[in-house]
């Protein structure tokens, strides 16, 4: 048999969570089972070849449903259903993007107004796609793939320690261009003497120059004014002029503020940012396939 349609499975997905955590090995397990599937099933791979269809298909349920917000990650290769979860599964018996799209987390995620009724969502979904040529359809797809691997990159960052965050900070700085051509001058603070600061790029062969940052591997907090006003602080120790303080939260509206009218120079980078630099600049990710589109060579017609 074939492996059933991708909405399929994300109602089966959710409901494996309805008891306790499931992990990745016994979410694929569980959904193996329910639907039946064969070692030849779960052999086949996508159209170009490149990923196995039941894994593509569990990966992107995992996603919809974690941008949802009816699932979370509480650690590497766990699910948990939230009480969002919990509570659709009482009252429903199946589960299409229809239903998500009712969920404005969702419905901003996927680039979707959230629908009035069913009528409206296949009516709106209909004109989405004709008002699309085929290289927007393409962009909005590169988008929303490229959003769910941000969101991967700030779990699995939240999971590693506080000092490889900061080293992860300064790899991307100096990947982004930051520094000067002797990328070892750059150095990760010592925790117990770092004064405030987690790491020092300078900015040139003498490091005359220098920019001062500061790391905050938060996942619930929020970023707010006072933190600023100590950055600024250790700023002033060190008579420096540039700052960069990266989270991979957010930082409230006063914190922007502060550092806008601070007289130094201070960069705020929050953590969507932070993803997405990490995936312009290749740091923690790596190329799984590249499309290339082409046009047609007027010249080379030309006689």
């Amino acid at each position: 048999m074939a492996i059933p349609k991708f909405e399929d499975f994300l109602y089966p997905f959710l409901y494996q969570l309805k008891d306790k955590d499931v992990s990745t090995k016994e979410m694929k397990d569980a959904l193996i089972k329910h639907f039946n599937l064969t070692d030849e099933d779960c052999s086949l791979k996508t159209k170009n070849g490149s990923v196995f269809q039941l894994n593509d298909r569990i990966g992107w349920s995992r996603q919809w449903l974690r941008r949802a917000l009816f699932i979370e990650i509480p650690s590497k290769g766990i699910y948990r259903i939230t009480e969002r979860g919990k509570l659709y599964l009482k009252n429903n018996t199946d589960l299409r993007q229809k239903d998500l799209l009712q969920y404005p987390e969702y419905a901003e995620y996927a680039h979707k107004p959230i629908p009035k009724n069913e009528q409206s969502d296949t009516k709106q979904t209909y004109e989405d796609l004709c008002e699309l040529t085929p290289t927007e359809q393409m962009d909005v797809t590169f988008k929303s793939i490229n959003d769910d691997l941000a969101a991967d990159l700030l779990q699995k960052v939240l999971e590693m320690s506080p000092n490889f965050f900061e080293k992860l900070v300064l790899d991307l700085l100096l990947n982004m261009g930051f520094g000067s051509k002797n990328k070892d001058m750059a150095i990760v603070t010592p925790v117990s003497h770092d004064n405030g600061v987690d790491g020092i790029i300078p900015q040139d062969a003498l490091g005359l120059d220098k920019i001062y940052i500061q790391a905050k591997r938060y996942k619930d907090t929020t970023v707010s004014k006072p933190e600023i006003h100590k950055f600024i602080g250790a700023l002033d120790e060190q008579k420096a002029t540039k700052g960069v303080f990266i989270t991979t939260s957010k930082f409230t509206n006063g914190a922007m503020e502060t550092a806008n009218k601070a007289s130094k120079k201070i960069v705020l980078i929050d953590g969507k940012t932070l993803a997405d630099y990490m995936i312009e600049y290749n740091v923690g990710v790596s190329e799984k396939k590249v499309y290339e589109v082409k046009k047609l060579d007027s010249d080379y017609f030309e006689e």
